[in-house]
């Protein structure tokens, strides 16, 4: 049974991303982009399985040196394609991590698929 802490920290997990399938980005699962708002550390990206997302499946990868920093791990496979789709996509991303682009859709439309 799911405490009720446990239900609003899964439905925060995803509050204020861009979540992002699997279509527009290529790779096989859900990955969220956001911006920094109060956050205290630099760029990330965070990945999912699905898109009703568990906290515990909620993994976290720094952008600007590509890094697994949270959460359970991709495969190593999957790990090479979230890092290409970044390295394709860094300066989008940390472009809308920074609030230079302020609207998530403008992100979006600038972001390539791998």
């Amino acid at each position: 049974m799911t405490s009720a802490l446990d239900q609003l920290a899964e439905s925060q997990a995803t509050y204020g991303m861009a979540n992002l399938r699997p279509d527009r980005t290529g790779l096989s699962f859900i990955v969220f982009i956001s911006q920094r708002d109060d956050a205290r550390h630099a760029a990330r990206v965070k990945v999912s399985p699905a898109p009703r997302v568990k906290a515990d499946e909620m993994a976290s990868y720094s952008i600007a040196r590509f890094a697994h920093r949270a959460g359970p791990r991709l495969s190593s496979e999957d790990e090479r394609k979230l890092a290409a789709w970044v390295a394709l996509n860094l300066d989008v991303i940390q472009r809308y991590w920074d609030g230079d682009i302020e609207f998530t859709e403008d992100a979006i439309a600038l972001l390539k698929p791998i």
